[in-house]
């Protein structure tokens, strides 16, 4: 059993695939893809073990979390905790990024970022798929999150990229803005979104460089997709660069994805986990204020999950 399987070993059974109930996209829980192999990386383990008080999160069930009661003496302390499949006040997610002990360096190693499938992404998204990947009350929980940070509709000057963009954006209805940029995978479904003012056809894990000049953007947008990078670290350098100061980055995700494409560190962790390895891209990244999750699942347990890590590119002094 490798390393990652031993770490993984008290979870609950792997969930069968769940389809979307709004379209056949074949999105899995992340954690429905346990029994594929997993190559993510002892350092990472040690890491994420510690940030996360050794929290053993169960995928599935709305992110359904398990805090096991640490009895370790050192720098892991004592605490217990309720084990519940209900979301909790603050959620797991919403605390896994307070108070964070970052190591010095990155702690991730290239392994954590391998795929079952390392096929052409290209070849993968040829073919449009105009379904949507997260059901409708998750879907709804973002436009209204979207409606209460997005800048007003119409406000002058605003520019917006949207990153990973596909045929829909879940932004308001009726929104709009003066420059509206989707960058994609998909020209057919950039095509189609009627939100866009230009879009761009860029395979970020073939090339990271942002196509933008410096400070351009007041918001970048990201639904969904944020596991697939398999270099962030010089993706998020990129979006700070191309962020005006004090410009919002909100990476969104749920418990779905196409787990062959997923990286490894993903489909081999829970919910609370992924708000911490989103929020690690921000703290390495530099020049972000410090990443917070927020929680906005509207039926936990019985629809899916929608979180999102957020942070504001730091002023210039």
């Amino acid at each position: 059993m490798s390393k990652t399987a031993n770490f993984l070993s008290l979870r609950s059974n792997p969930l069968p695939p769940i389809f979307s109930s709004t379209g056949n996209s074949p999105f899995l829980r992340a954690s429905s893809a346990l029994n594929l192999p997993t190559t993510a990386s002892k350092p990472f383990h040690s890491w994420i073990r510690a940030s996360s008080r050794r929290r053993l999160v169960l995928g599935g069930f709305g992110g359904a979390s398990l805090w096991m009661n640490n009895n370790m003496s050192g720098k892991f302390g004592g605490k217990s905790f309720i084990a519940s499949a209900r979301q909790t006040n603050p959620s797991p997610v919403e605390q896994a990024l307070n108070k964070v002990d970052w190591p010095e360096t990155f702690p991730f190693k290239e392994e954590d970022f391998q795929r079952y499938d390392e096929s052409s992404d290209s070849t993968f998204y040829e073919a449009p798929r105009f379904v949507t990947h997260i059901d409708d009350p998750a879907i709804a929980a973002l436009t209204k999150y979207y409606s209460k940070v997005l800048p007003q509709s119409d406000t002058p000057g605003v520019s917006i990229l949207d990153m990973c963009s596909s045929w829909v954006i879940h932004y308001p209805p009726g929104y709009r803005q003066e420059r509206i940029v989707g960058m994609g995978m998909n020209e057919e479904e950039l095509k189609r979104n009627p939100v866009l003012t230009e879009y761009i056809v860029q395979d970020l894990n073939l090339n990271s460089n942002l196509p933008f000049e410096d400070n351009s953007f007041q918001v970048i947008t990201n639904v969904v997709s944020v596991d697939y990078l398999t270099k962030p670290l010089e993706v998020f350098k990129e979006m700070n660069r191309i962020l005006k100061p004090g410009g919002l980055s909100l990476m969104s995700f749920s418990n779905r994805c196409f787990f062959t494409k997923a990286i490894s560190i993903w489909t081999s962790t829970g919910d609370a986990d992924h708000a911490l390895i989103v929020g690690s891209y921000f703290h390495y990244a530099g020049g972000f204020e410090a990443p917070q999750a927020v929680d906005i699942s509207p039926n936990p347990g019985r629809s899916d999950p929608m979180y999102v890590v957020y942070s504001r590119k730091l002023p210039m002094v």
